[in-house]
């Protein structure tokens, strides 16, 4: 059984791409589960045709105590005998969001959820946190494989380079290893290019580049995964590359971070961000006019 986590900066499409990339997985008869380990519980929403599933620490709220639980009242099936999990976490503005991932995963193993059928488990896991709960999966050798879904924007390849940091920090007392990146597409300007330099660079591989397309919002809307929704679409074919690609993997490196500036350098370099200027730093636009003016004169 391996055990893979899923990273990512926030808003870039983690949770689609996971539940895609399973649902490709269980097409080809690989037994999965997820385990959703965001406070949204949004991880397994595709793979069930739910708004959202019961969560661990909803259902301990309700019973007293997780120790009342039993497996079956927090794990569902869903498409392609998918098994479901979802960690959730406290009332916003209350208590540790992170505590749910922990409290969850001991329950799962206590509860012989990971069971020697099982090919994959895949943790869904909250934006690009990696300290404290959310740092489980990979602090405590849950998952030794990691992949960061990115794309060519920015703050999605400052998140990608921060996730690294941490991976390369727990690779030193665990078998946590970086799989690759998994490029998002955003259409932004050579971005296939950007993401395979940014890899290099991470001492990683860019697995795969999952083109932008709107048949993944057609099939969101009726909580489909596409591969589900649409099979013959192109675009279950992107996801069932990928699949087999991260099934193939052997490619498990401990990354190389990055600094800022080298960052700002990669990004200057695919003519993404300008050179800065130090002239107009803190400047507002009508002083810029003003200095533009000046230097006509």
């Amino acid at each position: 059984m391996r055990q893979c986590a899923i990273y990512g900066k926030g808003g870039i499409g983690k949770s689609t791409t996971t539940q895609n990339l399973v649902a490709a997985m269980a097409e080809a008869k690989q037994r999965v589960m997820i385990v959703g380990c965001d406070p949204k519980a949004d991880s397994t929403r595709l793979i069930l045709h739910a708004k959202s599933q019961n969560t661990v620490m909803e259902l301990a709220a309700k019973h007293g105590s997780v120790e009342d639980l039993e497996l079956e009242d927090v794990m569902q099936t869903g498409f392609g005998d998918v098994k479901c999990v979802e960690a959730g976490g406290p009332e916003p503005g209350v208590g540790c969001a992170g505590r749910g991932v922990i409290t969850a995963i001991n329950f799962l193993e206590e509860e012989g959820a990971y069971t020697p059928d099982l090919d994959f488990v895949f943790y869904d896991v909250l934006g690009d946190v990696v300290c404290g709960g959310f740092a489980m999966p990979i602090r405590e050798n849950k998952a030794e494989e990691i992949y960061i879904v990115v794309s060519g924007e920015m703050m999605a390849m400052y998140a990608a380079n921060n996730i690294c940091k941490g991976i390369m920090k727990y690779a030193a007392t665990g078998k946590v290893r970086l799989g690759g990146l998994i490029c998002n597409s955003r259409n932004t300007d050579r971005e296939i290019d950007l993401i395979e330099a940014l890899a290099r660079k991470l001492g990683t591989q860019m697995i795969h580049f999952v083109p932008r397309d709107n048949t993944v919002q057609r099939a969101e809307l009726r909580r489909m995964t596409v591969v589900e929704y649409d099979p013959k679409a192109k675009q279950a074919d992107e996801y069932r590359a990928l699949a087999k690609k991260i099934t193939e993997n052997k490619n498990l490196v401990i990354p190389t971070p990055i600094t800022m500036d080298e960052l700002e350098e990669l990004l200057m370099e695919f003519g993404i961000m300008e050179e800065e200027n130090t002239a107009i730093v803190g400047k507002t636009a009508a002083e810029e006019s003003g200095l533009g003016q000046a230097a006509s004169a």
